[in-house]
């Protein structure tokens, strides 16, 4: 599992901290026109690990900050630290992700011809495609064509903060610098930055926190204890009744290694 990071450790990468600030709508809202250079009236107040079971025997899905503006349009962002498999997985990711959100609108009682415009964004602190661009953005588009575009509505975008910088403008570079780690620069990277030591001044998510992290640490011992697959599926289903959360985000929070991942989830 490796070591925890204290509180004061937590930077916008992490996930739990990364949430936090997302729920404040004007930086969210923010950030979605930083990314597509596009100006929305108004967002929906974030909804904050939405979770998507379409049937009882399919895989759910839980989003990271799932939001959607005032012309239908809906966003999934995700903060992604680790690479792993990353040209494989997270594609493939997106790609259900974005099968899920059109799913969870059909179960509403709409038609497929009225499936929102939607975009699934990726903030990576890692290069996923090892090709040196900050921002990598996918569309639909005809093989023989590439200009002629399928005009699904979809966009799966991610955000490199490895990358250069060529071409973008100063606030979504100095977001991706400030997630790099460096100090925050310009307004709206400053904006961020305010946030996160607002969210972190507020004693009740520190405790929560730490309560989550307290439990992590617990499944993890027991699953040391208990045997490898076993034990890490019994430190899974723990998790997920303890945080409400998918057997993949309790692995993913547990560290348990991809290899080791399909024989636990058999086992659950």
């Amino acid at each position: 599992m490796g070591k925890i990071k204290t509180w004061d450790e937590l930077t916008i990468c992490d996930n739990f901290l990364f949430l936090k600030v997302m729920q404040n709508q004007r930086i969210c809202k923010r950030l979605i026109e930083k990314i597509l250079g596009i100006r929305i009236r108004r967002i929906t107040y974030p909804v904050t690990e939405k979770t998507i079971d379409i049937r009882y025997d399919s895989k759910s899905v839980r989003l990271d900050v799932f939001v959607e503006d005032d012309k239908g349009t809906l966003y999934d962002i995700e903060m992604q630290t680790t690479d792993g498999d990353a040209t494989d997985e997270l594609p493939k990711r997106a790609r259900y992700y974005q099968a899920m959100m059109d799913m969870d609108v059909l179960n509403k009682g709409e038609f497929y011809t009225n499936l929102r415009k939607s975009f699934v964004i990726f903030i990576c602190t890692f290069d996923p495609f090892a090709a040196g661009q900050s921002v990598y953005t996918f569309q639909e588009a005809c093989k023989e064509n590439p200009a002629l575009t399928m005009g699904d509505e979809t966009t799966k975008i991610f955000l490199n903060s490895q990358g250069n910088r060529e071409g973008l403008g100063p606030d979504i570079a100095f977001f991706l610098d400030y997630v790099n780690g460096l100090t925050a620069k310009g307004r709206f990277a400053k904006s961020i930055e305010d946030e996160v030591q607002k969210v972190k001044e507020h004693k009740e998510t520190r405790w929560e926190y730490m309560t989550i992290m307290m439990e992590m640490q617990k499944q993890w011992n027991a699953g040391r204890t208990e045997g490898k697959a076993e034990g890490k599926a019994e430190s899974v289903r723990s998790l997920m009744e303890s945080l409400n959360c998918t057997a993949e985000k309790a692995m993913e929070l547990l560290k348990i290694p991809a290899a080791l991942q399909p024989k636990v989830l058999a086992l659950l």
